[in-house]
């Protein structure tokens, strides 16, 4: 998750080593907000490059009107295409810390409640825990037969042209991890300027591909990510610091996201505003208590109860959602889709 975990939790074990971090911490900071400049300085589509990419500035029709148009073509079955990372796969940590796949993943839940609208409907998982937008372009994180997860995605949507009902998809948040874990600090700035631009460069042609393969009218949701890290924050004084700077550079990068989803006509679940994520302000006395905590943010508790982050070990600390993070970002897909 963004940006970078493991090396966070490193920094975070404690207040022994703080007065020799606070330095790189606030290095870490100046980081950050230069990152932000650079992502605010992204640039939009010409029309000429819209026009020969095939890019609609404007959303395809909500569920009601592609459910409308499957049962006017007698489609039965029809398919829900599930792309991304690990939360798309359900991925969370079983009772001695592992990680692996289960059936509470946002996918698994919305299928759920798709099927009340679509009772045959099926759901195909095609994603892979790690991807990168790197990797699900070029393959070598997951094993598919076409290749890569979006040449396989590609190929699944030709086969299936008129039968695909909805396609989520969520990447990118393992972009930024290569640059951050194990790296001195000299090398993190351009690392992470020049990741962004690949980010944006790789987002553009995934969903270029996929807009292609899919055909104009098929809806494609993708979402904004939550801030795992913010669950430092209980930690100590660095882990406040290293909260501020990762929901920052989070917020930058989850822009760049929308922007690029909004591009190629697809909708996007706000997941980062249904976590709270953005929400620094001092949480409710009721929840303040349940975690036996004193002014800590609504953003932290959320993360808190939503992930396992804040878990005791060994499931915890570990930035994948729980069961109900997972009903969180169903339903930011939900809305997403009926607005």
């Amino acid at each position: 998750m963004l940006p970078g975990y493991a090396q966070l939790r490193w920094h975070c074990r404690g207040d022994s080593k703080l007065p020799a971090m606070r330095w790189t911490v606030r290095l870490m900071l100046a980081v950050v907000a230069l990152a932000g400049i650079a992502l605010a300085g992204c640039t939009q589509p010409s029309a000429g490059h819209a026009k020969r990419t095939g890019a609609s500035a404007h959303s395809v029709a909500g569920l009601a009107a592609l459910l409308a148009g499957l049962r006017h073509r007698r489609v039965d079955p029809a398919y829900y295409l599930s792309l991304g990372d690990s939360l798309s796969q359900g991925i969370q940590p079983d009772p001695s810390g592992v990680n692996g796949p289960t059936t509470q993943g946002y996918p698994d839940q919305l299928e759920a409640l798709l099927r009340t609208k679509l009772p045959r409907l099926q759901l195909v998982k095609l994603g892979c825990s790690g991807e990168t937008t790197a990797t699900m372009i070029h393959g070598g994180t997951c094993g598919y037969p076409a290749g890569s997860q979006l040449a396989e995605a590609a190929r699944f949507l030709r086969a299936h042209r008129g039968k695909v009902a909805i396609v989520t998809i969520d990447i990118g948040a393992n972009d930024p991890n290569s640059c951050i874990l194990g790296q001195p600090m000299s090398h993190i700035f351009g690392c992470i300027s020049s990741r962004i631009t690949e980010t944006e460069r790789n987002i553009v042609s995934i969903m270029s591909r996929l807009r292609a393969a899919a055909g104009q009218r098929v809806l494609i949701v993708g979402m904004t990510y939550y801030v795992p890290e913010l669950g430092l924050w209980k930690r100590s004084q660095t882990g406040k610091e290293l909260a501020l700077l990762t929901e920052g550079f989070a917020a930058g990068v989850n822009q760049l996201l929308v922007e690029r989803y909004h591009r190629y006509g697809a909708r996007v679940a706000d997941v980062f505003g249904a976590f709270k994520s953005a929400d620094f302000a001092g949480a409710t006395a009721r929840a303040r208590a349940r975690l036996r905590g004193s002014g800590v943010p609504a953003n932290v508790l959320a993360v808190c109860s939503l992930t396992w982050m804040c878990a005791p070990r060994p499931r915890g600390p570990n930035e994948h959602a729980n069961a109900a993070g997972y009903h969180v970002i169903a339903q930011a897909f939900w809305r997403a889709i009926v607005g």
